[in-house]
């Protein structure tokens, strides 16, 4: 995890079991200093925190590939079965990107001896680069039924470790106001995000996280 995040969990350990919301007009790229994507570009946080970046295009193949998954993907056209889409298109985009730029050997979840290591990536790096791959999408009119939302966070200090400071991408689902959490951090490089109700998102405990979305 993010030692940022950290620091804000003990800052506020009296308040336990909060979700972080950024402040409206506060831009979650400025407040990581990551670099927001820019059509079809990318700059990819690695090695924890944003610590690194690097800058990825998706290329009109690549962008066609999506779309082709995407439309294969979806069984219906309905905020459920985009959503399934958009997993797939996500654990593809982050494969393509894992494999350009090293980040294939991402492990799942937590590892502190990741911190610093560019071939890993923490929940801070997973929810910037998971929220510009919707963008992507966003920016290529492949959403109909959502739209890319801010990421947030929770925490729960009284869990200890298991209860640090984690943050996720979101999707807004436009007809019902739902908000998704769409969490790339959990599994390893490439697998499909979960993608679950953002009241009912937390990482508590292995025994409870929420599957990829299949």
């Amino acid at each position: 995890m993010l030692k940022r995040s950290v620091w804000l969990g003990a800052a506020l350990a009296a308040l336990a079991g909060c979700t972080y919301e950024h402040a409206p007009g506060v831009d979650h790229y400025k407040v990581f200093a990551a670099t927001p994507p820019h059509g079809t570009t990318v700059s990819v946080c690695h090695a924890y925190g944003c610590r690194e970046q690097t800058k990825f295009t998706f290329t009109s193949a690549d962008m066609a590939e999506i779309k082709k998954l995407m439309a294969k993907t979806k069984k219906a056209d309905t905020p459920a079965e985009e959503r399934r889409a958009v997993a797939y298109a996500v654990g593809w985009m982050e494969r393509r990107v894992g494999d350009a730029i090293g980040t294939k050997a991402d492990r799942e979840g937590m590892d502190f001896s990741g911190s610093g290591d560019p071939t890993q990536q923490d929940c801070v790096d997973e929810a910037t680069n998971t929220t510009s791959y919707l963008t992507v999408l966003q920016n290529e009119q492949l959403l109909k039924h959502h739209t890319v939302g801010k990421p947030f966070a929770k925490e729960n200090l009284l869990r200890g470790i298991a209860g640090w400071t984690h943050w996720t991408a979101t999707l807004n689902e436009n007809g019902t106001g739902q908000r998704w959490a769409v969490d790339s951090w959990i599994y390893a490089n490439g697998e499909n995000p979960a993608v679950v109700e953002a009241e009912k998102w937390y990482i508590a405990s292995l025994a409870e996280l929420p599957k990829p979305m299949r």
